[in-house]
């Protein structure tokens, strides 16, 4: 039976290295023997896949934003009479979008398709279908889209550990604070708000970060394979052991316990 120890939000601005770090994470989870674990990408930029090497179209697998079009385009569940709008749907996600890893993790993405042009719907169905797949995996691993206002949606309701990643700028710091008072605002139960330098992130503004209201772990480094391997479509979880960015990427996971 897997002890589920919790789920980790990484956020913060565009640009700023989320997918990255949650790659990264993932990375530190895999060498760590932490498994499984759910990784979800609720940004409909849709860059984790990529950075993982997975190729969701190969493996016939479809975002929950196509899934949830497909299934009001064709009324499919028009006759399943007696079940939930949430029991009726999950068949479908489980089959068509989670994507079963054949290692220690598994994915799901949320999409960019939405034929009504806002993502209430398919957050709340992701919301849904991790509270009910999540007691499954050690850790659920949410790679958040830009901005906050998919905050006020609560994908989820309680979380373990919030990871913000910081570019640098104002902005960045801004949105660091706006984050954690929505969720404050919205009743989004979460034990830690963490802050971190993201790739861009100079060492001259350390000094400014470690004097926010929330404790600043340290930065990433950067690597030009990170970049080399997403231009290549490699994963990131195959870049050496010694790269900066994992390697800072696990000193600040090691600062929290992990």
């Amino acid at each position: 039976m897997v002890e589920h120890k919790g789920t980790i939000v990484i956020t913060g601005r565009g640009g700023t290295g989320k997918s990255t770090f949650t790659s990264m994470m993932a990375r530190y989870f895999g060498e760590k023997g932490v498994n499984p674990i759910l990784l979800v990408d609720s940004d409909p930029d849709e860059s984790l896949a990529e950075m993982l090497g997975i190729d969701l179209a190969s493996d016939g697998k479809r975002s929950i934003a196509d899934v949830l079009s497909e299934i009001l385009e064709t009324r499919k569940m028009a006759t399943m009479s007696g079940m939930t709008p949430t029991e009726k749907i999950e068949p479908y996600i489980f089959q068509e979008s989670l994507f079963e890893g054949r290692s220690f993790y598994d994915f799901i993405g949320i999409g960019t398709k939405w034929i009504e042009g806002c993502y209430c719907l398919p957050d709340r169905s992701l919301g849904q279908i991790m509270d009910m797949w999540g007691k499954n995996y050690e850790y659920v691993v949410v790679d958040s889209p830009a901005g906050v206002e998919h905050l006020n949606r609560r994908i989820t309701k309680k979380v373990k550990d919030v990871f913000s990643i910081l570019d640098p700028s104002k902005k960045s710091f801004d949105n660091a604070i706006r984050s954690h008072k929505i969720m404050q605002e919205v009743h989004v139960d979460f034990d830690n708000f963490y802050i971190v330098g993201g790739y861009r992130f100079p060492e001259s503004l350390e000094k400014e970060a470690e004097n926010q209201p929330f404790t600043y772990l340290g930065r990433v480094e950067s690597d030009p394979r990170v970049t080399e391997y997403n231009i290549e479509g490699k994963s990131l979880l195959d870049l050496p052991l010694e790269s900066p960015t994992y390697q800072s990427v696990k000193r600040i996971l090691e600062k929290t316990g992990y």
